[in-house]
């Protein structure tokens, strides 16, 4: 398993989530207001999300290799929920409550979702590359 570069492409995942984070705050909030504006923020992020694992799956060795998608995923949900609470409580200084708000489907919280397409962006972007449903090349 590449973990170094698993770990390379998720880094830069994390870059593109707070920048999007960001514009979300100046353009998004205002105009659409806080709920909304995550709303929207998750299911783009989402879709970064796969994009830049379809993009990178030939660096990261796994072109019609499922089960290497799939892990990768794994790999990347386990350091973004890590990042997401320890950086979110220590270095923001948001409490544990704030943190697990954006968890709560019931509530419109739609953060799940950018789990989700954390999770299966790999194999989703090799789909997308390949065309079938195993991510094998043609």
């Amino acid at each position: 398993m590449p973990w170094l570069r698993a770990s390379a492409v998720w880094l830069a995942l994390a870059i593109l989530m707070i920048a999007q984070g960001l514009l979300r705050e100046w353009m998004a909030t205002p105009a659409l207001g806080e709920l909304r504006a995550h709303q929207l923020s998750s299911l783009t992020g989402g879709l970064i999300i796969v994009a830049v694992s379809a993009f990178t799956l030939r660096w990261l060795g796994a072109i019609g290799r499922p089960a290497r998608q799939l892990w990768i995923g794994v790999f990347w949900v386990a350091l973004t929920v890590l990042f997401e609470f320890v950086f979110g409580h220590w270095v923001a200084g948001h409490p544990w409550a704030h943190l697990v708000r954006d968890y709560d489907l019931s509530a419109g919280r739609l953060w799940l979702l950018v789990l989700v397409a954390t999770l299966l962006g790999p194999w989703l972007g090799g789909r997308l590359r390949t065309g079938s449903s195993d991510g094998a090349v043609p």
